[in-house]
């Protein structure tokens, strides 16, 4: 399945249908009066964040979303028939955007939001029967629904973000810890997607680990994956920095990664994190660096029982993630 984290629809309500033009026609009643009906709303477009989904994929091959239109009214003062209402599922962890206004931001699974609401169905020839105008010869159309290009971008949810430099060991660590299966080759940039693993410290307890695309000096300038992978890291809970022990400088690496942090979100350099030293297994009788970081080889498997249980840890102390306003603004309330 491809990964896609941005992509771009135009979704529009159902219009509302026009009211009716009518008199009543009863034998032996001569005159009969005005009996045309109103008509039916259109329907409403909602977005629904779904935990089954994980991509924005199937937005790229269908762009345009519209909820069905109210139905005309009809004489006897017969209402048209509502729209049905239009549901569109989205990603956990989807933000949405109108222009460059953030409109909603799911979440939580099952989230759900009116982000269009359908037009109201015009009015027909009973509702302007007077005293005066006894048999009105006109009707409203029905009002046109809202109609909005909406931006979608996916921030992946995991609760531990995995960064590190390319080809620190981010995929071979992964594939250690859970049943995921990352692509594994001895070049920079292997990994080009974010992959997903879960990780059991025990029986019944799991948290989420999320293996991002390698970070390079110049990432928040967008450089290399640069903004691809910066967008996910925000999510997170806790950052792992993976640094390969074998580089002539590991702190170097180290500076490198947090100074495209701090320049892409100063909540980033807050944000609770533990640093690993990976490839240890590579030292032979070369002493590995300080006590600044855990030292693990994700090939052979030191280590790793550790820094499992330390990230557990870690993670029951760290705040939940935050989501930012979940409002839509709409124009028209939809009356009853």
């Amino acid at each position: 399945m491809n990964f896609v984290d941005q992509a771009v629809i135009t979704i529009k309500a159902g219009d509302g249908g026009k009211g009716c033009i009518s008199f009543r026609r009863e034998a032996y009643v001569p005159k009969g009066g005005p009996d045309g009906g109103n008509g039916g709303r259109g329907g409403d477009i909602y977005l629904r964040a779904d935990p089954h989904l994980s991509t924005l994929l199937d937005f790229h091959y269908k762009k345009h979303y519209q909820a069905e239109n109210g139905r005309p009214g009809q004489g006897a003062q017969k209402s048209g028939h509502q729209g049905a209402d239009l549901e569109i599922r989205l990603p956990c962890g989807t933000q949405v955007f109108d222009r460059d206004e953030l409109v909603a931001d799911l979440v939580t699974a099952g989230e759900r939001i009116c982000t269009a609401r359908g037009g109201i169905g015009g009015r027909g020839n009973a509702e302007f029967a007077t005293s005066t105008n006894q048999a009105p010869r006109y009707a409203e159309p029905g009002r046109p629904g809202d109609e909005r290009t909406l931006r979608l971008e996916l921030k992946l949810l995991a609760d531990i973000g995995l960064v590190g430099l390319p080809n620190a060991g981010k995929s071979t660590l992964l594939s250690a810890l859970t049943a995921a299966r990352p692509r594994i080759a001895p070049y920079p940039f292997t990994t080009l997607v974010p992959n997903l693993g879960v990780v059991r410290p025990s029986e019944s307890e799991s948290f989420v680990l999320a293996d991002l695309p390698g970070l390079i000096e110049g990432a928040s300038e967008g450089k290399g994956l640069g903004h691809d992978f910066l967008r996910h890291v925000e999510r997170t809970r806790v950052l792992l920095f993976l640094i390969d022990a074998t580089t002539p400088h590991p702190r170097k690496d180290l500076m490198v990664l947090k100074k495209e942090l701090a320049a892409w979100s100063s909540d980033l350099v807050t944000r609770p994190a533990l640093i690993a030293l990976n490839k240890c297994d590579l030292l032979g009788s070369k002493a590995p660096p300080g006590p600044w970081a855990m030292k693990i080889s994700a090939l052979t498997g030191q280590g790793l029982e550790d820094l499992v249980k330390k990230l557990w840890k870690m993670l029951a102390r760290a705040p939940l993630p935050e989501s930012h306003g979940m409002s839509v603004h709409l124009e028209e309330s939809r009356e009853s």
